[in-house]
């Protein structure tokens, strides 16, 4: 297991669940007092992969919606299979149904958990978690979309298609983890760009495809560590009419060319040095793809964050809060949440909790305060298990029943008790680990999964035709005819021997085809689901690792990078070290912030 961020002399603890030792700082403790809670006995990678069994971001479902008079299919994150009730978002925001229906009294014979469970599996759920959409059926986890198709963990998107972690993009596809885009297509960690397309980890391009690491660059082609830069071609510059031409001979339009391109800029992408960690305007960070943060640790994928620990994706003015997944939107003092934010305030233990505060142990509620252990409530306030109390019952109630927690823990399937202070147990998710993020960014095999305990959902038997194997989609976009393709069912090149959630065969849709004859991109080869992989694959783990800078002071240990420039400590080795998601056996160049500098910016 990489190495634990220790900021301060604390205590070390044991996980129950992996068996390693943790450091708890004395930051942490001063957090936990804070937010009245206990320390944590999971460590923070066990307590993330916890989290992630509850978040089913992209596997859907269609199932039979439960509402009385509502006998129509719905797009749902709950397999048929489950026992659950689900409600399509109609009916589920509609005052036809009272969740305070559901209440239920506390029982101090039976465990806190067990009580919950029941009411998890009798309070109508919604189908996919969307709010604020405007035609954008196939959306989940998203908030504010338009016109929009299977967009995930998404915030305020407008006809964007297939991309997840994204926020504030337009008339683009295939993104994962950007931000104000448009006109983009395959990109990863890109921001603020227009017309960019097959780039990774690179701000305010334009007019440009397969850049690397690239800033304020328009016109480049299969670039790597540019600034400020305008034609360019694999890091070479040429004049903007050989540019013109030799772009038209790079032609997008061809998936054989694409891969031509791909290969060639691998190659440039070995002998430069990245930076141990991505970036931008923070202060004292440990984690990656950090931006606009301050004082925070083991984050990753966050922005506009401080005085923050154990947090993925999320940020957009976010502070003083720790261990959660999809959190924030001007939030603070959150702990061990997901998809918790939106002027959320105080919420501990919970699962999609928007603009609430005061909120333990509860499942989608929205507008609501002081609630324990409620599911699927709305304005609501001073309710535990889904019963209304008065302020003053609620106030003596609470610490009877986490003392209850503590006095009678739920004991799990590996026999690990769970008291107050610790987050929902895996078995009582919805969802099986395979349907979730965490197989996404932990994955195991069926066999692992057993082992360990795992739920896993078997693949559904596949119902269609292959019509067009994937060896005879056109090469060049320009030949391919709009509807033979709508109405083709085309097989995956992986053909399921991936580890990818391959469904083997897929659809393009007329707007998908739409949007790539107008970028002049060649049709896609892959399902979204290995799309998604391959995009997941540019990124490094959720994980931090202790490494030293690879700068042996003319040139990388290994030679293959030749410094550029004289670095601070001259001709000797570079004595920095840092926490990175860089693993010690991985084949990049790796450098301090001063050394990457010394060579890019």
């Amino acid at each position: 297991m990489p190495e634990e961020i220790d900021d301060a002399p604390g205590e070390s603890r044991v996980c129950v669940n992996c068996g390693d030792s943790f450091a708890i700082g004395s930051d942490d403790l001063s957090f936990y007092r804070r937010m009245k809670v206990p320390p944590p006995t999971f460590c923070p990678e066990c307590r993330m992969k916890r989290r992630m069994v509850w978040r089913n971001e992209r596997t859907l479902y269609r199932r039979k919606c439960d509402a009385p008079g509502h006998s129509e299919e719905v797009i749902s994150v709950f397999s048929p299979e489950t026992p659950y009730v689900v409600y399509d978002q109609a009916a589920w925001w509609s005052d036809a149904w009272d969740p305070l229906e559901h209440g239920q009294d506390i029982d101090r014979s039976v465990p806190f958990f067990t009580q919950f469970g029941k009411l998890l599996a009798t309070t109508p759920l919604i189908a996919v978690v969307n709010g604020t959409a405007t035609h954008t059926e196939y959306a989940n986890h998203a908030y504010e979309s338009k016109d929009c198709y299977l967009v995930t963990a998404a915030l305020r998107n407008e006809h964007v298609l297939y991309s997840n972690r994204t926020s504030n993009n337009r008339d683009s596809s295939d993104l994962y983890l950007c931000g104000k885009m448009e006109g983009c297509y395959e990109d990863v960690n890109c921001g603020t760009s227009y017309r960019l397309s097959f780039s990774a980890f690179s701000e305010d391009c334009r007019d440009s495809s397969f850049l690397y690491d690239c800033r304020n660059c328009d016109h480049c082609i299969g670039c790597v560590g540019l600034r400020n830069k305008s034609y360019y071609i694999f890091n070479e510059p040429c004049s903007k009419e050989d540019f013109e031409r030799r772009s038209r001979e790079l032609h997008l339009g061809s998936h054989a060319a694409i891969e031509g391109i791909r290969e060639k800029q691998r190659h440039l992408m070995a002998s430069f040095p990245r930076k141990y960690m991505y970036s931008f305007k923070t202060t004292d960070v440990t984690g990656d793809i950090a931006g606009e943060a301050k004082n925070c640790h083991y984050c990753f994928d966050v922005t506009g964050i401080q005085d923050s620990k154990f947090c993925v994706w999320g940020g957009f003015n976010m502070k003083d809060s720790y261990d959660g997944y999809g959190m924030g939107d001007s939030a603070d003092l959150l702990y061990e949440v997901v998809d918790v934010g939106i002027q959320a305030a105080n919420v501990r233990f919970s699962i999609i909790a928007w603009g609430c505060h005061d909120v333990q142990y509860s499942y989608n509620c929205h507008g609501s305060s002081n609630l324990f252990g409620c599911v699927g409530l709305r304005n609501k306030q001073y309710c535990i298990l889904n019963k209304q109390y008065s302020k003053e019952e609620y106030e003596t109630l609470v610490p009877m029943l986490i003392a209850h927690m503590d006095a009678a823990p739920y004991t799990d399937a590996h026999g690990r008790k769970h008291g107050y202070g610790e987050f929902f147990p895996e078995e009582l998710s919805p969802f099986a680990y395979n349907e979730t993020v965490a197989q996404e960014y932990f994955p195991v095999t069926r066999d692992e999964a057993k082992i360990r305990n795992h739920r896993w959902k078997e693949s559904d038997a596949k119902r269609y035709v292959i019509t067009m194997e994937s060896a005879d989609i056109p090469d060049d976009i320009s030949h391919a005819d709009a509807g033979a393709i709508a109405d083709a069912i085309l097989s995956c090149s992986h053909g399921g021997a991936c580890t990818h959630q391959c469904s083997r065969a897929f659809r393009i849709i007329p707007d998908e085809f739409a949007f790539l004859k107008r970028m002049g991109l060649a049709l896609p080869r892959l399902c979204p689901n290995c799309r998604h992989y391959e995009r997941l694959a540019q990124r490094n783990p959720l994980q931090l690792w202790h490494g030293k800078c690879a700068c042996a002071g003319t040139a990388s240990k290994d030679g293959a990078h030749i410094n550029s420039a004289a670095h601070s400590h001259g001709k000797d080795a570079c004595p920095n070290e840092f926490e990175t998601s860089y693993a010690p056996d991985r084949p990049e160049i790796v450098y301090c912030e001063q050394c990457y500098n010394s060579e890019i910016a």
